[in-house]
């Protein structure tokens, strides 16, 4: 525990039974419940986790048991939120707990009965947590690239200040630009100023990272089984918890490869289908965020500047054609193409500072 406080970290597997021994050695001791989401492995991540069950690291004096929440005359919502939270777990892929004692032991075993991805199996992980009440939930990758001693800052801000996620940075470490893979470090910079417009988290840098912290009242404002399943699910999550309004830091980690971890993230493959998710997240954001939860003028500005820009398309077009074949464009044309294009840019600026104002409250 931290400042009384529970603390669970969320380990998802996949193929890791060279990796996945390190990361359960090593894990600091306040960590109350190391949650291991095994994502139907074909190696022997199961049989590893069964055997460190039954060592001295599942040992805890901390027994976690779910609170009932008791019927007043003003609570019945309370209780239709209980009764849903009791239900969701059938939204989520089919998944057994291997534990026979959860309520006393520090690791918890999840198999995931189908093969969910990383994001899929952080969800299931997230679910367990929700369900026992942990004050705060960190994420760690079965692979040991994250360093347990920067867990605790991870950690901080959520125990001590109600931070509601916090998430580590390795982009402003002082060896990312030699160390880290330079196509890994093309990509992460690339998706990050990408989901700075979609979350609306302007701030934010080395959105990929998977060493985070969340509170347990951010897993309650989130549809856990809604997350995306795959790599997009970090800056999916980001674009979910601005839509509620949670509050976000960052700290700086360290950057970990060559520990003998095999990479199952292909990144060209990754960036296109990262951009369309975030493509319609940023859309997703701006509709629920601004317009069906709290109208802003923004909302405004953002859409007239996609719709005259539409409109302008049709003008550059002609444009450069005209240019091409060495014609003089007609006055119509010339002020059509210059109107549509400045004024669409100039609600595009305004909308994205109103965002930016907007959101810095949210940065904590």
């Amino acid at each position: 525990m931290l400042n009384n406080k529970t603390i669970a970290v969320v380990v998802p597997a996949y193929n890791e039974e060279k990796q996945i021994g390190i990361v359960i050695e090593t894990m600091p001791v306040f960590v109350d419940r190391i949650i291991v989401v095994n994502d139907l492995s074909s190696d022997l991540t199961e049989e590893k986790v069964k055997g460190y069950i039954r060592s001295k690291h599942n040992h805890t004096s901390l027994k976690i048991t779910k609170k009932e929440i008791s019927r007043t005359f003003h609570n019945d919502s309370e209780i239709a939120l209980e009764q849903f939270n009791k239900k969701e777990l059938d939204f989520f892929p089919k998944s057994e707990i291997v534990n026979s004692n959860a309520e006393n032991d520090r690791i918890i075993l999840i198999n995931n009965l189908v093969n969910t991805g990383v994001g899929g199996s952080i969800a299931r992980g997230y679910k367990w947590c929700k369900d026992n009440n942990i004050d705060c939930t960190a994420v760690m990758a079965g692979d040991a690239q994250m360093d347990p001693d920067e867990l605790e800052s991870i950690c901080m801000p959520v125990v001590y200040e109600n931070i509601d996620y916090v998430k580590g940075n390795r982009l402003i470490h002082g060896s990312a630009g030699f160390y880290i893979p330079k196509t890994r470090f093309f990509g992460n910079s690339l998706l990050s100023i990408f989901t700075k417009i979609a979350s609306g988290y302007w701030r934010v840098s080395d959105t990929q990272t998977g060493y985070t912290a969340i509170s347990l009242s951010a897993l309650n404002s989130i549809k856990l089984y809604d997350i995306y399943r795959s790599y997009g699910m970090p800056n999916d999550m980001l674009v979910r918890l601005n839509i509620a309004y949670c509050t976000i830091r960052e700290v700086p980690v360290k950057p970990v490869y060559r520990i003998g971890e095999d990479s199952k993230m292909k990144i060209f493959k990754v960036i296109p289908k990262i951009s369309f998710l975030l493509f319609r997240s940023f859309f997703k954001r701006l509709w629920t965020k601004y317009f069906l939860k709290d109208f802003h003028p923004l909302f405004i500005l953002y859409n007239l500047s996609f719709i005259l820009g539409i409109a302008w398309i049709p003008y550059l077009i002609k444009v450069v054609r005209i240019l091409i074949q060495g014609r003089n464009a007609s006055f119509e044309t010339l002020l059509a193409f210059t109107f549509l294009g400045i004024t669409a840019l100039q609600f595009l600026v305004f909308a994205m500072w109103m965002d930016i104002q907007d959101n810095e409250r949210l940065y904590k």
